[in-house]
């Protein structure tokens, strides 16, 4: 298996993957309308034989802490083949991408998902805490790319339209 950045040559099996791992549109729709606003910050592929078997996508998202603007990304979505599943390739995806990610210069990344499998990586629900968002609870973590970056009292997510949703 490999991991690469995705290219346009990827973008139908991308959607297909998104469909048969989440079981809809959404996820699919959601990676079409950021690539259309032009809001991804990275997006990479797991690729075995030449077929996509994971996805995972970065897109640029609003935080401020104490009002300071943060350099922040979004994980959403990350998606492996359901006939894949539970073989390290998501965990590939974002030990990969991280380091890429802070390379790059971001400096947190704020995730909505499991609270078994993320915070192996470092993210934490008590660093998200602190953000203001149409999310809270232990599902609703947040990492620092870049040591401080989230330090201060309060802060807050304004996720984009792609996202669709209400703040």
């Amino acid at each position: 298996m490999t991991i690469s950045e995705e290219s346009l040559a990827h973008h139908d099996a991308v959607a297909a993957l998104n469909r048969a791992a989440f079981g809809g549109e959404h996820e699919a729709e959601l990676v079409r309308r950021l690539r259309a606003d032009g809001l991804v910050a990275s997006s990479l592929v797991a690729l075995e034989g030449g077929d996509v078997v994971g996805h995972i996508l970065y897109s640029e998202l609003a935080v401020t802490v104490d009002g300071t603007p943060v350099r922040a990304v979004s994980l959403a979505p990350m998606a492996v083949r359901p006939d894949r599943q539970r073989r390290g390739i998501g965990s590939r995806l974002v030990a990969e991408s991280l380091p890429l990610l802070r390379a790059r210069g971001w400096g947190a990344v704020v995730v909505l998902g499991h609270p078994g499998f993320y915070p192996r990586f470092g993210f934490s629900a008590a660093l998200a805490a602190k953000l203001a968002s149409p999310f809270t609870g232990p599902a609703f973590m947040a990492l620092e790319l870049s040591p401080g970056a989230l330090a201060g009292r309060a802060g807050q997510v304004l996720y984009p339209p792609a996202f669709g949703i209400g703040h």
